[in-house]
């Protein structure tokens, strides 16, 4: 494998074998490894694990399983980022051309099947192992000032790191993680949602995920781009919005089908890719929805 797509660093190249983790209820999966990026042409951005918009340019980038793709602003048709199939799990733009990513590598490329934390400081084109390389399999990373929180589904734990992800510390957690999202106003408190536990829903927590308090029964996917708009996606397509950080919801609008990956953009500016890869944006909140882009 060539430096011009995944540079290597130190011997950070541990093998391990791949584990699988499995829960699943009311429609929502929590899957960790065992999938590793497919060598083969794909069917373009379907399977989409992640979305992002870059402040370069702000392009749409899409993560799938068979790669990461990009939207041009103004257009409708992804293409795909440079010639890399890697299976890019967790993914979060962190600045103008720089993201994070975990997952699984391309099957041409002499790496672990786990990726642990890569980063990227070239929109997408190459990638540079951080830490936990063949350790985990991070499919949710939220960034808030310095802190990064990261779920690593391979061994289902959550992690935090006050050092952009160069060491981390394990936190308590109250089950299988769906999805989590940082107060876009206080780096500490955090709102999970949890599936397949002893107990499921919304749980929240003040102190950077040490203590967590149940809160709410939806369980979803999760934005929350201002402070008192805070967005849960359910697994069958409606969107909710809470004005209370998590303690209530109410009906926003509707997808038009099953989710596979949320993000906001603004307090009303949303994305969803839907299972077939298509992906929507609303400006007002959910309400009304059109198609970004098309697979």
């Amino acid at each position: 494998m060539g430096t011009a797509h995944f540079r290597r660093s130190g011997l950070l190249a541990v093998a391990v074998g791949a584990a699988v983790i499995l829960v699943g209820l009311v429609g929502w999966q929590v899957v960790g490894g065992g999938d590793r990026g497919d060598s083969a042409d794909g069917p373009g951005p379907v399977h989409v694990h992640a979305l992002g918009i870059n402040p370069a340019d702000e392009a749409l980038f899409i993560a799938t399983h068979t790669g990461l793709y990009r939207v041009s602003r103004g257009e409708d048709e992804a293409s795909r980022v440079g010639d890399r199939y890697q299976d890019t799990m967790g993914f979060t733009v962190v600045g103008s051309d720089r993201f994070l990513g975990s997952g699984h590598p391309d099957l041409r490329d002499d790496l672990p099947p786990h990726l642990g934390l890569i980063e990227s400081t070239d929109a997408g084109v190459t990638w540079e192992p951080i830490s936990l390389l063949g350790e985990a399999d991070f499919h949710v990373l939220r960034l808030a000032d310095e802190r990064l929180y990261g779920y690593d589904a391979s061994n289902d734990r959550l992690l935090v790191s006050e050092d952009l992800g160069r060491t981390w510390s394990e936190l308590e957690k109250p089950g299988p993680v769906v999805d989590l999202v940082v107060s876009p106003v206080d780096p500490a408190r955090i709102v999970l949602a949890s599936a397949g536990g002893r107990e499921e829903g919304l749980f929240a927590s003040k102190d950077g995920g040490r203590t967590w308090k149940r809160i709410h029964d939806v369980v979803g996917l999760l934005a929350w781009p201002a402070p008192e708009h805070l967005y849960a996606l359910a697994s069958h397509g409606e969107v909710l919005e809470s004005a209370d950080r998590g303690r209530s919801f109410e009906p926003s609008g509707e997808i038009g089908g099953d989710p596979a990956a949320f993000l906001a953009a603004s307090a009303s500016e949303l994305y969803v890719a839907l299972h077939d890869g298509t992906i929507k944006r609303t400006t007002d909140g959910g309400a009304r929805w059109t198609i970004r882009s098309a697979p």
